[in-house]
């Protein structure tokens, strides 16, 4: 399988770890381009870590990761990251949050000053498709925090990566707005085609949104099962009821189970 993201025989100890133990070890994932993959852990396996080394936030002391056809050894500039904070900056506008990533990542960075009408543009209609139209003028406090999840969800958007890293975006929200994010990425991955790599902790949300579902094993972390999703596309919440897709979620359940009781 050619893989747009190869995490390959991958251990990788954090600088300063008091007990000197790898976060990660002997770690191996493929993503295909334009798949979107979930990654599913006990707390502390190392999902986030998996996450780091994606975008060359972290390098491993042993192993390789490839991201399009090229060693990681630099921050990715084509991966858009968002977080289960959505760390909007107070003093700006929403849309000025979103130009943010412009500002730094080439070779946006040098078009934006005599682009910037196209770009802003560019981030009215990232917003109206996550239903905030009309909401650029508004500060980070003037929003719900549903509502600024969507922004983030924009602002990883925004340069059009070809990578997009999801660390628990929805963890902190109530399961009704989690629930309506859970459609507005589908909707955008099915209409960008970007690959996708979602690290939670939620078994339905895996499920419902991934092509595929890798478990890691408790720390440090290892994939240890891999289950792709043959539930057909589109999606809608209605399939979260039925037998087969609580079969996944239950089969997933006891791979976690299993590598808790590993402790």
């Amino acid at each position: 399988m050619d893989a747009f993201v190869d995490i390959h025989d991958v251990t990788h100890i954090y600088a300063g770890a008091e007990d000197g133990a790898p976060a990660v070890e002997g770690m191996s994932i493929k993503v295909r381009e334009g798949e979107f993959a979930a990654i599913v852990g006990p707390s502390g396996c190392g999902k986030s870590t998996v996450m780091k080394l994606a975008t060359g936030l972290q390098f491993p002391n042993k192993g390789t990761v490839i991201v399009d056809g090229r060693e990681v050894d630099a921050p990715v500039k084509i991966a858009g990251m968002a977080f289960q904070n959505p760390v909007m900056l107070p003093w700006r506008t929403t849309l000025k949050n979103l130009l943010l990533p412009l500002e730094i990542v080439q070779p946006h960075r040098s078009r934006l000053r005599a682009h910037r009408k196209e770009y802003e543009a560019r981030a009215e209609a990232l917003l109206a498709q996550v239903g905030l139209e009309g909401q650029g003028s508004k500060f980070p406090w003037q929003l719900s925090g549903g509502m600024q999840q969507r922004a983030s969800l924009c602002r990883s958007l925004i340069h059009e990566p070809k990578l997009l890293m999801l660390d628990e975006p929805f963890a902190a929200l109530d399961a009704f707005t989690r629930e309506e994010l859970w459609c507005i990425i589908r909707d955008l991955h099915a209409a960008k085609r970007f690959t996708v790599i979602l690290v939670t902790h939620d078994l339905r949300e895996a499920v419902f949104l991934a092509d595929r579902v890798f478990c890691m094993s408790a720390r440090p972390g290892r994939i240890i099962a891999e289950r792709e999703i043959d539930l057909p596309r589109p999606r809608d919440l209605d399939v979260t009821y039925t037998q087969p897709f609580i079969d996944i979620v239950h089969e997933l359940r006891g791979h976690i189970a299993t590598a808790r009781e590993a402790v």
